[in-house]
């Protein structure tokens, strides 16, 4: 019997030279040597952090069922080196940059939006839009060159293909977006036209989210001039701005949760940056948590909103999804006013849910399958 790994969910950091990454992922790395259970950084590997999501609702599950540890929902950061003009091409580490950034599921990209004269910009200057349209056009010819030779390679093998003529169709679609340097998340393509090309990893369909990195001065509004150009920038084409301060971000890391709580508190800040990221790649990626809660541990577990319970039973286990049965659910609310699911069953808060229930947020979920 196999248990099923979960998909971990992973963001690709992107960014140009001095503009902060380097900064901002030594944030999440700095506490290697502490246990991923008391803080929300750790490492896996040198070029990949952890991030937990900060939630409230494990530590009163966890209080309540006595468990013996708690497991929150996380996304790992991926540091993708190795961007410059003419990475699309080959450019310095051009073809792994692109391989790396393929794998993941959504695109961090750290914008500079401060100026600092010990810091020279590799342009020259400080233009956040001209950063954010550098990589975006690597992106975009990236993928352009994919669609080309994907096309020609279509058209010659489509005879008697029934699915190819929609396939060819989207994919003219796409060069044409592609050659007025435009991505493809901005691009209004069907379900059924997005399903014919989806065998292709295109770069520009990854939502992308911007990190605006400030300076200290800018706490704690962490807003000027260049974060609202990048707002006007990423309202037009859907994508959230997540103002943060790298350097900060870097000094909390070193800090004792406490010590972070109350420094925070000193800037007037109600959380860390990164935070404040995380719970945006959930958001713009349409992520959602359901809990298990036990002795053994407490635990959120990543779903897509939407997902039926069957489908949710398999991120804990295949076997369990194959032989389910039924799903007894708890709202969070009702499970921390009864005190207990006992409690909760008997109060008629507990429901027996079949294979269509659609998993919401926060659904405490005890599953019932064959084994």
């Amino acid at each position: 019997m196999s248990i099923k790994k979960s998909t971990q969910l992973s963001c690709g950091i992107v960014g140009l030279p001095n503009v902060g990454k380097s900064t901002l992922f030594n944030a999440l790395v700095k506490k290697q040597s502490a246990e991923a259970s008391n803080y929300p950084f750790c490492t896996i590997d040198p070029n990949t952090g952890i991030v937990d999501l900060a939630d409230s609702r494990l530590e009163k599950l966890s209080s309540l069922t006595k468990s013996e540890k708690i497991i929150p929902a996380n996304v790992a950061f991926v540091d993708i080196a190795g961007l410059v003009k003419g990475a699309s091409k080959g450019e310095g580490l051009g073809n792994k940059f692109l391989s790396n950034i393929r794998e993941t599921d959504a695109i961090v990209q750290v914008v500079r939006c401060f100026d600092d004269d010990n810091i020279i910009h590799v342009s020259g200057k400080i233009n956040p839009l001209d950063d954010i349209e550098v990589i975006n056009l690597e992106l975009v010819l990236a993928d352009l060159q994919m669609a080309e030779n994907s096309l020609v390679k279509l058209e010659k093998n489509s005879k008697g293909k029934k699915e190819s003529p929609l396939a060819i169709e989207t994919l003219k679609k796409t060069i044409s977006h592609l050659n007025e340097s435009k991505p493809l998340r901005m691009l209004d393509l069907t379900d059924e036209e997005l399903e014919s090309i989806h065998i292709y990893p295109f770069l520009t369909l990854k939502q992308i989210i911007y990190i605006t990195n400030v300076s200290e001065n800018d706490l704690p509004s962490m807003d000027n001039e260049y974060v609202q150009m990048v707002r006007d920038y990423a309202e037009k084409e859907g994508s959230k701005v997540v103002p943060i301060c790298a350097k900060l971000e870097e000094e909390l890391a070193q800090l004792s949760e406490e010590e972070s709580d109350e420094y925070l508190k000193e800037l007037g800040l109600e959380e860390t940056g990164l935070n404040r990221l995380v719970k945006t790649c959930f958001e713009t990626l349409g992520l959602i948590t359901f809990l298990t809660s036990g002795e053994i541990e407490t635990r959120a577990w990543t779903i897509h909103a939407g997902t039926k319970a069957p489908e949710a039973a398999g991120k804990i286990h295949t076997d369990i999804q194959k032989g389910f049965i039924r799903a007894e659910t708890i709202s969070y609310s009702d499970f921390v006013e009864c005190g207990s699911r006992a409690a909760a069953k008997e109060a008629g808060k507990a429901r027996s849910e079949g294979k269509e229930y659609i998993v919401q947020d926060g659904d405490v979920i005890l599953f019932f399958h064959n084994k």
